[in-house]
Order: C-alpha cells, then sequence, then structure tokens
C-alpha cells in the first residue's frame, strides 16, 4: 500500500513538474509573438540606446550600444563632457574609476562573470536551453494591482570573491499583454550583498517591429529611454581599452 501511494505521489509529481514547465515555455512563447516574433529577435545584431539615466539627483544622458557578439559600451555626458564610462570588447571588461576617472581593467573574475552575463542577448528566454538556462514557472502573483506570472530563471552561477554563487532572477509577466513588468535579482556583493533589486519596465512601444521597454525603473536609478536604433554599425574602438589615457 505505502509503495502504491509512492507511485501515485512521484507520478502526480511528474506531470506538476511537466505542467508547470509547459506553462512557463508557453509563457516565454506568446511573450516573443507579441514583441515581434522569435525569428525577428534572432535576426537582432546589436542595439544602440540613449536615454537620460535619473539618479543621486542628478540627470546623467547616456548612450549604451550592445552587440550579439557580446561587445557593449556606455558613453555618458557629465557637465558636458562625453566619455565612454565602462565598455566590454569580447576580451577585456574595463571602467572608470569614479574618483580619478582613469579607464581599469576589470579583474578576470569581474571579466569572466561579464563573459556570462553576454549570454542574456537580447534576452536571457531567447532560445535559453541552448544557453544552459532553466526557467520555471513559480505561480501567479499580483505585483502594485496588476496580475503577473512569476517565472524564476536560472543562469549560469558567477564567481564573488572566488566562491561560486547562484544566478537566480524572477520576471514578472503581466498575465494580459505576456510581457514582463518587473525583474527581481539579489545583490551578490558590495555593502549591500543580499538586498533585493527590483526593477520595473515599462512603456513599451514599437521599434522596427520589434517592442522595447522605453522606462526602467529601481530603488537606486531610473532611466528614460529616448531612441532606440536597431543593427548599427560601430567602430572597434567605442569598446577598446583605452590604453594610456
Amino acid at each position: 500500500m505505502n509503495a502504491l501511494k509512492s507511485i501515485t505521489v512521484a507520478l502526480v509529481l511528474a506531470i506538476s513538474t511537466s505542467f508547470y514547465a509547459q506553462t512557463a515555455d508557453e509563457i516565454v512563447n506568446n511573450y516573443f509573438e507579441n514583441t515581434g516574433g522569435k525569428e525577428n529577435w534572432e535576426k537582432l545584431e546589436g542595439i544602440t540606446m540613449k536615454g537620460v539615466m535619473k539618479m543621486q539627483g542628478m540627470e546623467i544622458p547616456f548612450e549604451q550600444v550592445m552587440m550579439k557578439d557580446g561587445r557593449q559600451s556606455t558613453t555618458i555626458e557629465l557637465q558636458g563632457n562625453k566619455m565612454i564610462w565602462a565598455a566590454y570588447d569580447g576580451k577585456i571588461s574595463w571602467s572608470r574609476n569614479q574618483q580619478t576617472m582613469e579607464a581599469e581593467k576589470s579583474d578576470n573574475e569581474a571579466t569572466e562573470n561579464m563573459k556570462k552575463q553576454t549570454k542574456d542577448w537580447p534576452s536571457p528566454f531567447l532560445n535559453y536551453k541552448e544557453k544552459g538556462y532553466a526557467i520555471e514557472l513559480i505561480g501567479k502573483e499580483t505585483v502594485d494591482g496588476t496580475e503577473t506570472f512569476k517565472i524564476k530563471v536560472t543562469k549560469d552561477p558567477i564567481t564573488v570573491n572566488g566562491q561560486s554563487q547562484p544566478n537566480i532572477s524572477h520576471y514578472y509577466f503581466d498575465t494580459e499583454n505576456f510581457v514582463p513588468i518587473i525583474i527581481e535579482e539579489e545583490i551578490q556583493e558590495g555593502p549591500m550583498k543580499g538586498q533585493k533589486i527590483k526593477m520595473s519596465i515599462s512603456d513599451y512601444q514599437e521599434v522596427e517591429g520589434l517592442y522595447f521597454p522605453f522606462s526602467q525603473s529601481s530603488q537606486f536609478q531610473s532611466m528614460d529611454f529616448k531612441e532606440f536604433d536597431l543593427n548599427p554599425e560601430v567602430e572597434a574602438s567605442l569598446f577598446a581599452f583605452p590604453e594610456g589615457k
């Protein structure tokens, strides 16, 4: 009798797990269908995004470039001066020291974490199985008055101070439009380690057949996007470490 009960429980769990996995895939498929189609997202080679970032009472114009091959850069304007603030050329990750404004290469650990992060292009959900990611539908949850599907995304572990750390995010999809409206992640290092970042994303607009959120905000900063340029032609110098500068 106990053996029969165990088999029954195992079957129920197996069916339940299969159901949720299938449902998570359906939500993701609807997301891509509603935002331009999976095939069109796969054709995307790069994006240039321009906008204004607000933080600590400041408004900072920025331009961010992200390419399919992993290269990326962020240019900001401070007191009328434009500068590349951070970049990754596929091998070297670097950023400017906030005190000296000098460009500094990231250490090996941070660079390896950056390489892993580039797999998110242009969405962690696009061909997620090929990336080695896993998704799981946690259930429905009402957030700020909106009913959502809560999906857990498990990515490649990152390394923090020599220790492997889980890399997990939670995405909240609007049940009506099947687009993410909130992303939750946990800070893995630094003085705020253990705290959660709650990123609200909204104002989806069409750009050449694909839909992008033009507004992002968290408890630390907000970003209002003014312009998206798809498949831009860019110079390699935009990502390269400025030797001697």
